[in-house]
């Protein structure tokens, strides 16, 4: 909780037929990243979708929404929850989702920066990033986090070096330096929020 404007990762598994009922949230970015199965989203404003293993869905809840968040598939849900604060507090709510890459190095989810929103990242109200994807066993990846930023890494599945540091499944990592190095020992899925 609080590593910036990082208010919390939530990590959750969903059983099958199962969810979250309807429930109010305002003036918070939250991003789903499901890990397994799909999570289907309802909210008051009219939008539903279904978000799939590897994708990602944004509800910026603004100065107020209703949503509910279900389970309907067959197989337990797993999935990380982040909340970002928002830079300005109200405006209108919405809620997007999309597909991204599995392969290929890190790709950007989701970003308050126009030049990633541009290059299809979904859209969220803080000067912040959520990024990831998955490195082969072997690989490395460098991110530039830049000054008075922190960032918080977490592996999804499989074995890194963070900065030097072990991590396993659903291991997190806080860092507060200018630059996160990975290095993969095996594949890897790892999700990271770049943040003031």
């Amino acid at each position: 909780m609080n590593w910036g404007a990082l208010r919390v990762w939530n990590d959750d598994t969903i059983k099958a037929k199962s969810g979250f009922p309807p429930h109010s949230h305002a003036n918070m970015e939250i991003i789903t990243y499901v890990r397994t199965g799909a999570i289907t989203h309802q909210d008051s404003l009219g939008n539903k979708g279904r978000t799939e293993a590897g994708d990602v869905q944004v509800m910026s809840a603004g100065s107020g929404v209703t949503h509910a968040e279900y389970n309907l598939e067959d197989e337990d849900t797993t999935l990380f929850q982040i909340w970002i604060q928002p830079k300005v507090m109200g405006g209108a709510p919405f809620w997007q989702a999309a597909k991204f890459p599995k392969t290929d190095g890190l790709k950007v989810f989701a970003s308050g920066f126009g030049d990633d929103q541009a290059a299809g990242a979904l859209p969220i109200r803080q000067d912040a990033r959520v990024l990831g994807g998955v490195l082969k066993a072997g690989e490395t990846a460098t991110y530039k986090i830049g000054e008075k930023r922190g960032a918080y890494a977490v592996l999804a599945r499989g074995s890194a070096l963070i900065n030097g540091q072990k991590l396993g499944p659903r291991d997190g990592a806080a860092i507060a330096g200018d630059e996160l190095r990975i290095e993969a020992q095996e594949e890897s899925e790892l999700v990271i929020v770049d943040t003031p």
